[in-house]
């Protein structure tokens, strides 16, 4: 993924309760959702014990907008009843990257 900079990264940590109580299908769509929003760039996420998952915007406004997003707020909402026992939410300023891909070399 090569994105022009800078951009921001929010980055989404967080454990999860039992179960999946409807959370996988809620996950795809939110992320269904996402990608369509304005300032949307990308997104990666991994799950081994704590989950990780990373959005990418083009501006602290866009990410303001998703965060309010109503669709969004409902699903906010589930996870704190649901299925999140902890999560944390940090917001970065993405000004330099790199990467190894063994496949170009």
């Amino acid at each position: 993924m090569k994105l022009n900079k800078p951009y921001y990264a929010v980055i989404f940590t967080n454990l999860r309760t039992e179960g999946d109580n409807g959370y996988a299908q809620m996950a795809e769509t939110m992320e269904r959702l996402a990608r369509q929003q304005p300032g949307f760039i990308d997104f990666e996420s991994a799950r081994s014990g704590m989950g990780i998952a990373v959005s990418y915007w083009d501006s602290l406004e866009a990410i303001a907008n998703w965060k309010n997003n109503i669709d969004h707020k409902a699903a906010q909402q589930k996870g704190i009843s649901d299925w999140y026992s902890w999560y944390k939410v940090r917001i970065c300023l993405v000004e330099r990257e790199y990467e190894f891909n063994c496949s170009t070399v």
